[in-house]
């Protein structure tokens, strides 16, 4: 029996460990061809390996997704392997903690070059793509529940998370001409090699604070990613699908331990 994905072919970005990386298994579990990007080579070859050790289905493409430059070569390098681009998701993205008084230019720079520019034009360079191709496509950003609410020492991430919503929105009077979806996702707590070395006590805490009484896993958040990017979702547009158990409806903050 066919897979959902066959044939489709997916770029996704900071995809070497937590979820992208289960984005980019369960896609190709589907049989997707699947475009791994990390900005450490190591990590990416390593993810690929993990996921088609023979590499017929997932090639590795380190570098900066927030680079514009890089992003035409990631998808040039796609191209050439797969000859089409069907499925873009901009996953890369950094969490940067920090009073709001005392927050700096660089990590402002920094947080808005990946998480803002880093998406917009990968969404740009695969929306021009699925055009020419006349094929259309899924385009999928990552948000977060943090651009909902408020959340302590986190107010510029917050801030991007929100303008990505905005922009799953937004692209929809551009691109649905073209047979594109674009839509969001807001993970919650999600349990993650990034967020455990944040936080050892991360699990406990945040599952306490999640109503449905236990953190996200990576699989939660990667399937409702796939629905998103497959034809079940056909008919949904600049939507923003909230995956956190519940805690956006409460809001209720933990007492963390706030990196540096």
């Amino acid at each position: 029996m066919e897979e959902e994905f066959t044939g489709k072919v997916a770029v996704v970005t900071g995809a070497g460990t937590g979820i992208g990386y289960e984005i980019c298994r369960s896609l190709v579990a589907e049989g997707a061809l699947v475009a791994l990007n990390d900005l450490d080579a190591s990590v990416a070859a390593e993810a690929a390996s993990k996921i088609d050790s023979d590499n017929r289905s997932t090639i590795a493409i380190a570098g900066d997704a927030s680079d514009p430059q890089f992003i035409d070569s990631l998808f040039e390098t796609a191209l050439d392997r797969f000859g089409r681009i069907d499925i873009a998701i901009a996953n890369a993205g950094i969490t940067t903690y920090g009073s709001f008084l005392d927050y700096t230019v660089e990590k402002f720079q920094s947080l808005v070059a990946l998480n803002l520019q880093g998406s917009f034009f990968l969404a740009q360079r695969a929306a021009k793509r699925m055009r020419e191709q006349d094929t259309g496509g899924k385009i999928l950003f990552m948000s977060s529940v943090t651009g909902h609410q408020s959340h302590p020492y986190l107010v510029p991430y917050g801030m991007t998370k929100a303008a990505l919503r905005m922009l799953a929105k937004g692209l929809v009077g551009e691109l649905s001409q073209y047979g594109i979806n674009v839509n969001a996702i807001s993970p919650g707590a999600v349990l993650t090699e990034r967020t455990m070395g944040d936080d050892p006590d991360f699990e406990e805490s945040w599952g306490q604070a999640t109503p449905l009484g236990r953190v996200a896993t990576v699989k939660d958040v990667a399937n409702a990613a796939l629905f998103l990017v497959s034809d079940k979702a056909r008919h949904i547009a600049g939507q923003t699908l909230v995956v956190d158990g519940g805690w956006a409806s409460t809001s209720y903050v933990p007492d963390l331990r706030i990196p540096d």
